[in-house]
């Protein structure tokens, strides 16, 4: 049964804050915070659903590039990844108001970025450097290694998984995967900790870092867990990313609860 734990008041906003104490924590602790997030999806489905349904129109977006320019399938998809946050930062409140005893509506949940803006705003755009640089990145990896004539659709997912094109799959996972692991580690607790404590993004991110350089293994299965669920979601239609998405921001906010040492 995880702690809960009192969110930091609004006195603590206002000064500069010390940087966070990060726990270690066990490899089972990412299905505690999903069990969790599940919970907190229950007790405040309407505005949980709203957001799913957000989430569920980024993945139809993400499926239309698919079928009309493959091509840069994989930079949307790594979009996906990076705006998903800030979809969630609705998420988070309506958990931290849950634990609050507050009700969980929607409404106070949409200008909650307005709690912190400019550090949240610096945090978006190093998250959108990181998003353009793949799209480009994204692009080199094709015209380097992609040496046939572009394909039609049909054809595409056949000449790419074939071995004449093995070394084309390998550098656009190889490099996609290590752009998606740079905006893991940096962004594992920083929103929670502006939206919580007002904290600044550098320190968030670095906070981040900590979290993951202390606690590589129970991460490594949080993320697992995270692209195996929202995988599931998009082979479902993208009907499951409705729920899944709205459990993985809910379980996003106990990780941070778990990871992150609450002030005295």
């Amino acid at each position: 049964m995880a702690q809960q734990y009192t969110p930091s008041d609004d006195r603590s906003t206002e000064a500069a804050q010390p940087f966070p104490d990060i726990r270690s924590i066990g490899v089972g602790a990412p299905f505690r915070w999903i069990r969790l997030g599940l919970a907190d999806f229950r007790a405040c489905a309407r505005a949980s659903l709203f957001y799913g349904f957000c989430f569920t129109a980024m993945g139809l977006l993400t499926t239309f590039v698919f079928a009309h320019a493959y091509e840069y399938t994989a930079a949307v998809t790594t979009g996906f990844f990076l705006v998903a946050p800030f979809f969630a930062m609705g998420l988070y409140e309506l958990s931290r108001r849950r634990e609050r005893g507050l009700p969980g509506v929607l409404v106070p949940t949409l200008t909650v970025w307005r709690r912190n803006l400019g550090n949240i705003a610096l945090f978006a755009g190093v998250l959108t450097v990181v998003f353009l640089i793949w799209a480009r990145a994204s692009m080199v990896v094709f015209a380097m290694f992609y040496t046939q004539e572009m394909p039609s659709l049909d054809g595409f997912l056949s000449q790419v998984m074939s071995l004449e094109n093995l070394d084309f799959v390998l550098a656009y996972l190889l490099v996609g995967a290590g752009f998606a692991m740079f905006v893991f580690a940096v962004s594992v607790v920083s929103i929670p900790l502006m939206l919580d404590r007002n904290q600044d993004a550098v320190t968030s991110m670095l906070a981040s870092l900590k979290a993951l350089m202390l606690n590589p293994l129970p991460l490594l299965v949080w993320a697992a867990l995270i692209v195996t669920l929202t995988v599931i979601g998009f082979l479902s239609f993208h009907i499951g990313l409705v729920v899944v998405m709205p459990v993985l921001g809910h379980a996003t906010w106990h990780a941070y609860r778990e990871l992150v040492e609450p002030l005295a």
